[in-house]
């Protein structure tokens, strides 16, 4: 979905991230939607467009945001992430435990 207004590091951009989510195993379609929106933010960020949301230009950066929810999301790790985790180090009693007690295992 390359934009005649995009320079060609832009169009860099946007394919590395397009393949980027196509590799993960993310929709032909929605991998171009996210890699546009994405290109278009950081457009809107460094005054490259026209017209930028306030969003756009006031909140966090794209590539930070990213790195913020990839690993813990908004609430962690799941139940079953942590109680995977909890088996593979042979944690005794994993099955009766809560999240919270999982995660405490999981910082020791």
């Amino acid at each position: 979905m390359p934009q005649r207004a995009w320079s060609a590091k832009r169009e860099r951009q946007y394919e590395h991230i397009k393949e980027g989510l196509l590799e993960r195993g993310t929709g032909d379609e929605k991998a171009e939607e996210i890699a546009a929106r994405t290109v278009n933010k950081e457009r809107a960020r460094h005054g490259e467009a026209r017209e930028a949301s306030r969003t756009s230009v006031k909140d966090i950066s794209s590539g930070r945001r990213g790195g913020l929810r990839s690993h813990r999301g908004s609430q962690g790790r799941t139940y079953a992430q942590l109680r995977n985790e909890a088996r593979e180090r042979g944690i005794k009693g994993r099955s009766k435990m809560t999240k919270a007690e999982l995660e405490r295992w999981g910082r020791a």
